[in-house]
């Protein structure tokens, strides 16, 4: 199995909490010396300091991925 966090920064790929705006995203980059996070359902990045990012537990991604879908049940973005 491969490390979750490499240098202190999460791997590109990694579902993470972000304690500085509360939001959970994907790991999609690093800008230096913020990391690029993508929200789970897509759309826009966020930069995000890395001492603020803790990898989501299993059962965290599961429910994050399910709030997910809820909201976007309840709210259908456009075509």
């Amino acid at each position: 199995m491969f490390p979750v966090i490499e240098d202190g920064v999460p791997r590109v790929g990694v579902a993470v909490h972000d304690s500085g705006s509360g939001r959970v995203g994907l790991v999609a980059g690093q800008r230096s010396p913020y990391v690029l996070l993508r929200p789970l359902g897509g759309g826009r990045e966020w930069e995000a300091d890395p001492g603020h990012l803790r990898p989501l537990s299993r059962a965290e991604f599961l429910s994050a991925q399910l709030a997910e879908v809820n909201a976007r049940s309840r709210h259908p973005r456009p075509c």
